[in-house]
């Protein structure tokens, strides 16, 4: 319980610094600590909505309000699509997945510098962030996550500035992982003990977390950011294999 209890303070720490559900770094430590994959990507579902919450409050003055209602509507939907696939993929194949999300989120967070004539021509509308919203949780939703871990690189690309793809990313991530949480619960992958333990943890660490994250500069979010996921996304599809 102590080990699940620094898991959740470490990963809510992320989730608050760097605006991501947390499932990027969540997911990879509960199957390491020896939880099966399945059962990892509903705790941290569950964890999700009172970890964003928590640390949605701290960046409210951030938060995009209109992109955050297209974002859920599109998130929600893709959540709701892609659970239902997780529990008949193989765990390898769930694994490599998770690397691949994994490397779309790194481009995304400079991809205004990587392909600056393409970030220039883009004019996103609510349609874009719907459907953009939608195909990502689909994604993530299929190892484990609500999109948090692609939300602030996708609404970069949208030209948000990392604090506000930060801020409305925590908003809409507290919904689309409800809805994944309650499939995964239905289905009887959510061991509750475990999940009480990560819960505490991540809710005072997204507090901490969230406070340092409004104090530090836009280029080490983004790069901190990329470092972590790139490392958790190794880990994950080593143990897998």
């Amino acid at each position: 319980m102590l080990v699940y209890l620094f898991i959740g303070l470490f990963t809510g720490f992320m989730s608050g610094m760097f605006g991501i559900g947390g499932g990027s770094v969540r997911i990879p430590l509960l199957y390491v600590a020896g939880l099966p994959l399945l059962s990892a990507f509903g705790i941290n579902l569950l964890v999700i909505p009172f970890s964003s919450l928590i640390a949605a409050i701290s960046h409210r003055k951030n938060i995009d309000w209109e992109i955050a209602r297209y974002v859920i509507i599109g998130g929600m939907s893709g959540t709701v699509t892609g659970a239902f696939l997780t529990g008949i993929i193989p765990t390898l194949v769930l694994a490599i997945i998770f690397l691949i999300v994994s490397i779309i989120t790194v481009l995304g967070i400079y991809f205004d510098r990587i392909f600056p004539g393409i970030a220039q021509k883009i004019n996103p509308d609510a349609k874009t962030y719907i459907l953009g919203a939608l195909f990502l949780n689909f994604l993530t939703i299929m190892r484990g996550g609500s999109g948090g871990s692609l939300f602030p690189p996708f609404l970069r690309m949208m030209k948000l500035d990392i604090r506000r793809a930060i801020a409305t990313s925590l908003f809409a991530t507290i919904f689309t992982a409800i809805a994944g949480a309650v499939i995964f619960w239905y289905r009887g992958d959510i061991i509750l003990l475990p999940a009480l333990a990560v819960i505490i943890g991540s809710v005072t660490g997204a507090r901490t977390g969230s406070l340092i994250s409004l104090r530090t500069k836009h280029r080490w979010l983004e790069i901190g950011l990329s470092i972590l996921v790139i490392i958790l996304a190794l880990v994950v599809l080593i143990k897998a294999i």
